[in-house]
């Protein structure tokens, strides 16, 4: 048996965003649900395209998004590469679902909480050996004082290792699903197999599932991320970006200028995202938009 590996995009939104037990499960095992009877049932799924108020800017799809019968709502990203931007791209995008519950004549008391929750298949908290990070509004010296709302994850797949993790068996499986599963795998482990939910999704990523037009699409999307990986590699490799944020407090000079132009350029031919352009080059992505009249 051949599988696709579950974090590309094809695979991760069929796995994730077409089978609702299944997203149950990965949110249950994965967010940081404390008190009894917080875990989710049952959801709804919600259109992953969030529409700004202000129709010059552009619109912002997620890979998954729902809702429970708590009205609780659930964003689902994967990230393949790391840039300093997602961050802010993360928080923006839940304060969007938060604050669109509401219209003119509803109370701020129907508000639910939003949970964001992150894979990202890189690392960047490089000083942190652990690999979960959660955020949330707490007070600064009591921590225990917690404005509920905006719950932020982020899960750096690269650090995660099986024996590392005590938590709950279900997070362990759902991360070694995400991490071991691949276009190599040829004996899946046994602990894998035996749990349903993994079994359904091992599934999913089987490749006879797909048809060739979207095994093509998959392969180009892996095409994608390699020059994405080796664009920022080579940029960091040669002291872009510190060079680069260093030049622009000092002011750019007319000749780096035209080069850095030059490089999104490139980079915008062989399909490279904004936030990847920023990371190799240090530019903010409003000015990468102006530079390319985007």
């Amino acid at each position: 048996m051949r599988y696709l590996d579950p974090k590309a995009d094809l695979t991760f939104k069929r796995v994730f965003g077409e089978h609702p037990d299944l997203v149950i499960s990965l949110l249950n095992a994965l967010l940081p649900f404390e008190g009894e009877g917080e875990e989710i049932e049952s959801v709804e799924y919600l259109p992953t395209e969030l529409v700004p108020d202000n129709p010059l800017r552009k619109n912002i799809i997620v890979d998954v998004r729902c809702r429970d019968n708590c009205g609780r709502q659930f964003i689902v990203e994967m990230q393949m590469v790391w840039s300093k931007e997602f961050m802010q791209r993360v928080l923006f995008n839940s304060a969007k679902a938060y604050v669109r519950q509401l219209d003119g004549k509803e109370h701020y008391k129907f508000l639910e909480p939003v949970y964001s929750l992150n894979l990202v298949n890189d690392i960047f908290e490089k000083d942190i050996p652990e690999y979960y990070h959660y955020y949330r509004l707490v007070h600064e010296l009591y921590s225990e004082k917690v404005i509920d709302g905006l719950h932020l994850i982020f899960v750096e797949l690269p650090k995660f290792k099986p024996h590392t993790l005590t938590e709950k068996k279900m997070q362990v499986l759902w991360l070694r699903y995400l991490t071991e599963i691949e276009e190599k795998t040829v004996d899946v482990p046994q602990e894998l197999l035996d749990t349903p939910d993994i079994r359904k999704a091992l599934k999913v990523v089987e490749e006879s599932a797909y048809t060739p037009a979207q095994l093509l699409g998959y392969d180009k999307f892996w095409d994608i991320i390699r020059t994405e990986r080796t664009l920022v590699e080579s940029a960091l490799d040669r002291g872009f970006t510190k060079g680069m944020e260093k030049g622009m407090e000092k002011g750019l000079l007319e000749g780096e200028s035209k080069e850095k132009h030059a490089t999104l350029i490139r980079m915008r031919e062989a399909g490279t995202s904004i936030d990847i352009m920023s990371v190799a080059t240090g530019l903010p992505v409003e000015e990468i938009r102006k530079l390319l009249n985007l």
